[in-house]
């Protein structure tokens, strides 16, 4: 059974362009969003939570720049300025940020009421990456490294 799951993935994954382009930015944003949670949790140690995440945050955006470049997105139109992608990058980022931001200081209150600090924001923190990387999926494939019209 799970051959066959196995089999049916690869099958997928070697016909559909889209399909292909999600899996990349699974792992290219999961190991940009990995580097982002464990650099904010060494973080913490010598600032304020919201601080943490947000240098975290940019860290982490660093790295996904370019994996997004080279790795997913490397069939996107050809940008003006290698400046202008950057500026759009850092725009669909700044928005993310803040979703992220918001979600995570929103839910480590929450959930300190139920669990011990530490866990509490390291699974607020988790969890508005994931939901951030939502936004950053789009945000990419819509403006940053946008596909070629031809």
């Amino acid at each position: 059974m799970i051959v066959a799951r196995l089999a049916a993935l690869k099958v997928s994954y070697d016909t559909t362009p889209e399909f292909k382009q999600v899996v990349r930015f699974l792992l290219a944003g999961g190991f940009a969003a990995f580097v982002n949670w464990a650099l904010r949790i060494g973080l913490t140690v010598f600032m304020p939570f919201w601080l943490a995440v947000l240098l975290a945050y940019f860290l982490g955006m660093s790295i996904g720049f370019t994996l997004y470049k080279h790795f997913v997105f490397s069939r996107a139109a050809k940008p003006e300025s290698v400046k202008r992608q950057i500026l759009i990058f850092l725009g669909v980022n700044m928005f993310s940020a803040t979703v992220v931001l918001g979600l995570s200081v929103g839910l480590s209150a929450s959930f300190q009421t139920v669990l011990p600090l530490f866990m509490a924001q390291a699974l607020a923190h988790g969890l508005a990456i994931g939901i951030g990387a939502l936004t950053n999926y789009f945000g990419h494939k819509l403006l940053t490294f946008r596909a070629n019209s031809t």
